[in-house]
This record gives C-alpha cells, sequence and structure tokens, in this order.
C-alpha cells in the first residue's frame, strides 16, 4: 500500500467511521470533510485531519465536487474514498478527481456512466447474455410515452429514475388511472436525489426476492465474487435487513448468479469493489433478472465482511493502489450466516416518517458475533438534511437461525433516547414467522405491518419511572450545609410514616399516577395495593437502574431529559414525563382542518393554489425531508388557504395550510354581517 499515505473520505457518518478505522490499521492517514452540521461528529474527531466545506445543505457541502477536490489537494491526499450515496456514482466527480491527479477509489467514469444510468445498463448487460426484466427502458422517455408504454409492458408497472437508486424515485402502478400522479411524483422525486429527472418502466414482479451479488475487479483482469445478499426485507423500496448467504439459493444458482454478476462487471470493464443487483421470482428461485449494477461500496457489505473473512474496504485500497486481486474465485468460501439491521431515525407507526434531533444519550450492544457499525453518539444532533440511518447493527451465527437470534438480543441491547427510531419494529419484523423460516419478498413488509404487535407503555413502565425519578429527588440536598437523614428529600421524617409520594405520569400514549413510600420502599399504580419495590442507579451518571418490584427487578438503560426521563421498556425508548397541565381529553374528530407537517423539511410541490376548493383526501402539498417526499392531504372539504410556497422550510408539527368551510355553490360562509 506503498502508494497511498493519504487518504480523503468525501462521505460523513457511520461509512466515514469504518473507512477511517480501516485506513488507520493499514497506517495511511485521513483526512475528513464536514458541513457545519457536522462539525462535532464523531468521523470529524477519528480523522488524522478534517476540513470544513460549508453550510449543511449537501449541495453546498458533500455534493460540491470543486470543494471537495480543493480538500484533497490542499491535505495532500493521493486519493479519494467515495463512502456510499452523495457523490459515490458521479462520473464528472471521478473525472475531476483524474484531472486533478487524484485516485478515485471506485471504477472509471465511463463505468460508472453507463451502469449508473439504468437504461443503458440493461442494455449493455442484455447484449452480453444477462437475462434482464422486461420493460421499456430508452433515453428522453415522455411522460405520455410512459403512460401509453405502460399497457404494453402489463401491470402492475414499476416506475424507476433512470439514475441514482435507494427507492427513490420508484413507484408501483396496478392500473391506469393512477399513473399520471406517480410518473409527476416519481420525476419531482428523480430530479430531487439525482439531479435527473430520466424515467423507464418494468413490469413489477410479483413477490420479488432481492438478491444481489458482491463482485471485485483488479485492473490485472481479475473478476470474482464474494458470493450473495438477501435484500428482500425492504419498506418503500428501501432496504431494512439484509442477510449472507440468502435462504433461497442452492449451490447451483448461487453459481450461475454469481457467474453473471462477474459478467455485468466485465461488460464495462469494471474495476473496484460493486455490487450487482437482481430480481428473483420467489415462485421460481431458479430464474433471475438484471436490475442494476452499484459500482460502490453498499451500505450492507458487512454481512459478506462477517462470513468471508474479508475487509471490502482494504481491498478497494489495495485495488486503487493497482494491486492484484490476492486471491482466486476457488478460495472464496462462505462461513456461517450474518443478518444487518439498518437503524433508523424514523417513527414506524406514523408511517415511517423521519424524526430526528439531538441525541440525549445512546446504548450500544455487545457480544458474540455482533458488530455496530455507527457514528452516534451522546449530544450528536440528527439533522434532516442528510439521510435518516443512524447506526448498522450486525449479527454471525454459525447458522441463519442463531445470526438472527444474536441479533434480535442485540437490538434488545441498543437504547437511542431524544426520538423516535425503528428499533422497536425491527425485532418485531425478526420475529416474524416468515422472516424466521427464510419466507421473504420485497412486499413482506407492507403486507404483515399492521399485524405487528407493537408493544404499549404499561403500568409497570410508569411505576420503574417514578421510582428512578424517586431515586434521584431522594440524592439531591436542598441545603448544602445539612447532612445526614435531614438532607434526604424522599419523605424520611421521626414518628409515623409519611404519605406517599405523588408522580402525575404521562408518555406519549397513556398516562398514570404512581405513588411511592420510602419507607420502605413501596410502590402503587392508580388504585393499586402497594408492592415492595427497590431502586438501584448505576454508573457516575446514572446511566442504567436495576428496579425490583413486587420480587421481578430488570436493569435498564435511563437518561434525563428536560421533558422528563427516558427509560428503554419492552415498548422501546420511552420518554415519562410529569404532568404539569391538567385538562379534558380531546374530544376533536380525526378530520382536521388544518394540515400540520408530521416532519421537518421542504415544500416541493403545491398541488392546487390558493383559495381552491378541494375535497378530504386530496393532495395538497408535498413535503422532502432525508431523500423521502410525503404527501399532505386535506382533512376535511372547503376553502384551501395556503400558508407556503415551494421552496419553504417546515418544522414538525408546523401548519402548511388550513381549509375554511365553503357553502354549496363552492364559497366560503358568511357570519351574520355578511363578513368572512
Amino acid at each position: 500500500m506503498s502508494a497511498l499515505r493519504t487518504v480523503l473520505i468525501a462521505n460523513r457518518g457511520e461509512i466515514a467511521v469504518r473507512i477511517i478505522r480501516t485506513l488507520r490499521t493499514l497506517g495511511i492517514r485521513s483526512v475528513a470533510v464536514y458541513s457545519d452540521a457536522d462539525a462535532d461528529a464523531l468521523h470529524v474527531r477519528l480523522a488524522d485531519e478534517a476540513v470544513r466545506l460549508g453550510p449543511a445543505a449537501a449541495a453546498q457541502s458533500y455534493l460540491s465536487i470543486e470543494r471537495v477536490v480543493d480538500a484533497a489537494l490542499a491535505t495532500g491526499a493521493e486519493a479519494i474514498h467515495p463512502g456510499f450515496g452523495f457523490l459515490a456514482e458521479n462520473a464528472a466527480f471521478a473525472r475531476a478527481c483524474a484531472d486533478a491527479g487524484l485516485v478515485f477509489i471506485g471504477p472509471s467514469p465511463e463505468a460508472i456512466e453507463v451502469m449508473g444510468d439504468k437504461i443503458s445498463a440493461k442494455r449493455t448487460v442484455a447484449a452480453r447474455g444477462v437475462p434482464t426484466v422486461p420493460g421499456i427502458a430508452r433515453a428522453g422517455l415522455t411522460d405520455a410515452e410512459l403512460i401509453a408504454g405502460a399497457a404494453e409492458v402489463g401491470f402492475p408497472v414499476l416506475i424507476k429514475p433512470s439514475a441514482g437508486g435507494g427507492g427513490k424515485g420508484m413507484h408501483v402502478v396496478t392500473e391506469a388511472a393512477g399513473l399520471p400522479a406517480a410518473v409527476a411524483a416519481a420525476r419531482r422525486e428523480a430530479a430531487a436525489s439525482f439531479g435527473d429527472d430520466t424515467l423507464f418502466l418494468e413490469r413489477y414482479v410479483t413477490a420479488p426476492r432481492h438478491i444481489e451479488v458482491q463482485i471485485l475487479a483488479d485492473a490485472h483482469g481479475t473478476v470474482v465474487h464474494l458470493g450473495e445478499r438477501e435484500c428482500s426485507l425492504q419498506r418503500r423500496h428501501q432496504k431494512v435487513v439484509e442477510e449472507a448467504p440468502s435462504p433461497l439459493l442452492d449451490a447451483a444458482t448461487r453459481a450461475r448468479i454469481g457467474a453473471a454478476a462477474c459478467e455485468t462487471a466485465r461488460s464495462v470493464g469494471y474495476v473496484g469493489a460493486g455490487t450487482v443487483e437482481f430480481i428473483v421470482p420467489g415462485d421460481r428461485p431458479d430464474t433471475f433478472f438484471f436490475m442494476e449494477m452499484n459500482t460502490r461500496l453498499q451500505v450492507e457489505h458487512p454481512v459478506t465482511e462477517m462470513v468471508t473473512g474479508r475487509d471490502l474496504v482494504e481491498l478497494q485500497l489495495r485495488i486503487a493502489a493497482g494491486e492484484p486481486l490476492p486471491f482466486a474465485q476457488e478460495d472464496v468460501r462462505l462461513d456461517g450466516h450474518a443478518i444487518e439491521a439498518r437503524v433508523y431515525a424514523e417513527d414506524p407507526r406514523a408511517g415511517f416518517l423521519p424524526t430526528g434531533g439531538p441525541v440525549t444519550r445512546v446504548v450500544h450492544p455487545s457480544g458474540a458475533g455482533v458488530r455496530v457499525d455507527t457514528a452516534l453518539e451522546d449530544g450528536l444532533v440528527v439533522s434532516t438534511d442528510y439521510d435518516p440511518m443512524l447506526a448498522k447493527l450486525i449479527a454471525w451465527g454459525p447458522d441463519r437461525e442463531e445470526a438472527r437470534r444474536r441479533l434480535v438480543r442485540a437490538i434488545d441491547g441498543t437504547a437511542i433516547f431524544g426520538f423516535e427510531t425503528n428499533l422497536t419494529f425491527l425485532r418485531l419484523l425478526l420475529e416474524r414467522p416468515e422472516v424466521v423460516s427464510g419466507a421473504l419478498d420485497t412486499g413482506l413488509i407492507a403486507r404483515v405491518f399492521d399485524e405487528l404487535p407493537f408493544p404499549d407503555v404499561t403500568e409497570r413502565t410508569f411505576a420503574e419511572a417514578a421510582l428512578v425519578m424517586h431515586a434521584a429527588s431522594a440524592t439531591r440536598a436542598p441545603d448544602a450545609t445539612v447532612s445526614g437523614p435531614w438532607s434526604r428529600a424522599d419523605g424520611w421524617r421521626l414518628g409515623a410514616a409519611a404519605a406517599p409520594s405523588v408522580y402525575d405520569l404521562v408518555s406519549a400514549d397513556a398516562d398514570a399516577r404512581v405513588r411511592v413510600w420510602s419507607t420502605p420502599l413501596r410502590v402503587a399504580v392508580g388504585d393499586t395495593a402497594p408492592v415492595a419495590a427497590s431502586v438501584r442507579r448505576h454508573g457516575a451518571d446514572g446511566g442504567s437502574a436495576t428496579v425490583v418490584i413486587d420480587g421481578r427487578g430488570r436493569t435498564f438503560p435511563v437518561a434525563a431529559a428536560p421533558a422528563g426521563l427516558w427509560l428503554r421498556s419492552d415498548a422501546g425508548a420511552v420518554l415519562v414525563s410529569e404532568r404539569t397541565i391538567d385538562g379534558a381529553a380531546d374530544d376533536r374528530a380525526d378530520a382536521s382542518p388544518t394540515i400540520a407537517s408530521p416532519l421537518p423539511g421542504t415544500v416541493v410541490m403545491v398541488a392546487a393554489h390558493d383559495g381552491a376548493r378541494v375535497r378530504a383526501g386530496e393532495p395538497v402539498v408535498a413535503v422532502e425531508a432525508m431523500k423521502m417526499e410525503h404527501v399532505l392531504r386535506a382533512g376535511v372539504d372547503g376553502i384551501l388557504r395556503l400558508r407556503v410556497a415551494v421552496g419553504d422550510q417546515v418544522v414538525r408539527g408546523g401548519v402548511v395550510a388550513a381549509i375554511e368551510p365553503a357553502d354549496e355553490d363552492g364559497h366560503e360562509d358568511e357570519d351574520e354581517e355578511g363578513t368572512t
């Protein structure tokens, strides 16, 4: 590796941290780049040097080719590793690196261009005999041509952007009536995510399985594959859980699909570590169709590393330095099974809407066969400017079931306090019988989501919270000059036992009144009889607590927050607060004349003009956050009063529009004086 002494990582978050660690192992100096939003991020502190790129907006920082190249030249870097996302599959960036005399740790610009355009990619691999999904794929298809061509392809059809990936801009349409709106939305999302709104159509394969093959190719003509990964567990066409190897394929199909992946790489003279993605009909596991090639490292690469024992980032660096691959295809062995779960800042029960904000506290899991790839730490502010993925939990086992059980335990051992995440959802998904048996397809999550038994906050959760709060108050002395029992704040007194402390507590969806007696310590929720209890805080900062109630105890992470107490319960990370305002329950109907954004983001579409008449259910505004578009609809009929325009920033809960009542003729109702 003498050719590479300093490498700049043109990325952020967990992938930047992961690359820095391999560079450190190889004795290569690392340079990080960052936006203003990431000034205090972990990857910035871990790197040997860090360079500010610009404001939080990716277009002015991580997506600025000029600023990234200038940072590399200013720090003496010989090479740039793009990670994944941002500029990783940008041919202009690869070309700019070459023009500046920098090594781009990835393939040639020409290979990126061919495979980055899904239309040209299909045409190229088909010429080499690789099977492709039937569809219409040519440059410059208009909306009218897409709509007309759908009948020829046959419903259901899948609208796909020619550029980019990650499920962004993809729409499944089951009938002709839904095509115009889906095409328009796909163009907006593709333009926003990739700067290119070119679309094409494919026949949507029923019950498809998403299987991809990891390939490596050096500059000396050697191309090998490292087996496949099953990526069928997806929501909104984005992967959630991945594993290696696939539980579907037999040895013969594995060899055939691996050979097809290598042929795909050869078709464009590919050099680097990439992934070839295939669709496999669930009822015909020996049949596969080429879908696309990702010319960069994939998010899910750790599962391949776990079963092959090979560091893919190290191999990327060695290939970029001109070294030949140190092994042949016959040397590749798959040992055991590995499964990865992506941890997102999102609320699954709110349609997977992104969340984010300051991280009050994070607890990472450990144990045999467990790996965590993350940049998450206490105090980090998770911004909606970037993808909502926070971390990856990976578990290896000698067989699939042990790997799955270890991953479930790793999820149970993870806590992220500060905002909603998908951790509880991941655990429930991994316990589904279909997942346990390996009967997967890309539509599984959508079909079973409503059946997932999300646990509610229980009375025990409130009792535990009250006991932890009580223990905290008992250690605070109101007067520092007083010592001994007189300093206690838990109700201790001479003589008869004191009345219990009362805690009126509330969480997101429930509330309870809890009474706590100090001598001896007892607890009661509501009108129940008090039971014996004990509580002990652990760690200098009280980072966990052991609570025993009526003989049953557990230890769990806790964290103080301005609004109350975070604790890890069966329902996940729960914020419990003391109720400060009593009032009647909100009796408003679900339908509301006010349209509020359930997430922070940018307004990218306004479907109706101010003063237009709208009906309940009609789209009004689309808000984009964390690279996904979310349509907000009218809750009632009436006259639309817009509060925002395209390009405006909105906060979570911010009102984007209101709907005023209208009479039968479509006019606003007037009061007795004739004013509105």
